[in-house]
């Protein structure tokens, strides 16, 4: 039962840390956040990994490790991150979280092509099922009663980017661990249990190159200081940063470890659901019947890859 309550707190952490996040994008600007982000989660991991195995970064890695975990930062966080928190702004992140229930179903087709995972016929269903929550969440009828789509296609293009970034960059990062647990040695096991952190504190290595390049060409390195200034928006940030990259993947790892990873990772995955009032209540968004419903089908196919 611990793990399933705690599955659950990671549920409501990603829920605040998507809130954070739309308010911090909206103060900070995405490019600037996700530098703060990926900068601050590097060195948060770094006391971990110090703490646990004795150095502040990950030790017996090979070329090949760091080139999966840099390909999985690449598509997790400067592809899949650059599209997620530009669509908190243009649809908010109640529908950006409804999109990244596109994860599963993205990482399944990964794992499928690149690892030569079997794809059947429930994985197949829950495609089918997630795509129609989100079909049934972002259509609306116009004053003429006709079906059209009540989101900008920008906004459900990222979306789709952002579940198909989270989803790859899932699979590319199980790709790593395997190969980066098959070369430590045996004796060193406190290393080996903490294989997920220091392949996260490479994916956001990656992520911080990746951002500080984009920060650098489109001239913005000056709004690295409005995380000072501008006290809302640096403290939304500091929330994103603590539930999200760092408290929250920890108590998913050892969620997943005290129970079933399916039943984890399931009410892990409930977020979309727990999103929409603390959204109500915060942006004051509208919720409707068919949204709610809508998010709902949708975690449920996203929870029939786990079964």
């Amino acid at each position: 039962m611990t793990g399933e309550l705690l599955s659950l707190s990671v549920a409501f952490m990603w829920t605040f840390t998507a809130i954070f996040a739309e308010i911090a994008s909206k103060h900070l600007g995405p490019l600037t956040l996700n530098v703060w982000r990926m900068l601050l989660s590097i060195f948060f991991l770094g006391i971990v990994l110090c703490y646990f195995c004795g150095a502040p970064w990950p030790q017996f890695t090979s070329p090949s490790v760091w080139g999966w975990f840099l390909l999985s930062g690449f598509m997790g966080f400067v592809f899949g991150d650059a599209c997620l928190f530009h669509s908190y702004i243009i649809i908010g992140s109640r529908f950006a979280q409804l999109f990244m229930t596109l994860a599963s179903p993205f990482a399944a087709f990964t794992a499928w092509l690149l690892m030569g995972e079997q794809m059947t016929w429930i994985s197949l269903l829950g495609m089918i099922v997630t795509l129609t929550g989100i079909g049934i969440s972002i259509m609306g009828r116009s004053e003429k009663g006709h079906r059209n789509l009540k989101l900008p296609l920008r906004g459900i293009l990222l979306g789709i980017g952002a579940g198909m970034g989270q989803g790859v960059g899932l699979v590319l990062s199980k790709q790593g661990m395997q190969t980066y647990s098959q070369i430590i040695p045996a004796e060193a096991s406190d290393v080996v249990q903490m294989i997920p952190f220091a392949g996260t504190q490479i994916r956001a290595m990656m992520g911080l190159i990746g951002f500080g390049i984009a920060l650098i060409m489109t001239r913005q390195v000056k709004t690295l200081s409005r995380a000072w200034t501008d006290v809302k928006g640096g403290a939304a940030a500091l929330g994103t940063i603590l539930l999200g990259p760092f408290l929250g993947v920890a108590c998913s790892l050892i969620a997943v470890n005290m129970t079933h990873a399916g039943v984890a990772q399931t009410l892990m995955s409930l977020t979309p659901v727990f999103i929409l009032w603390p959204a109500h209540l915060i942006f004051g968004t509208k919720i409707t019947r068919q949204e709610v419903l809508g998010a709902i089908i949708a975690v449920l196919g996203a929870s029939l890859f786990f079964l």
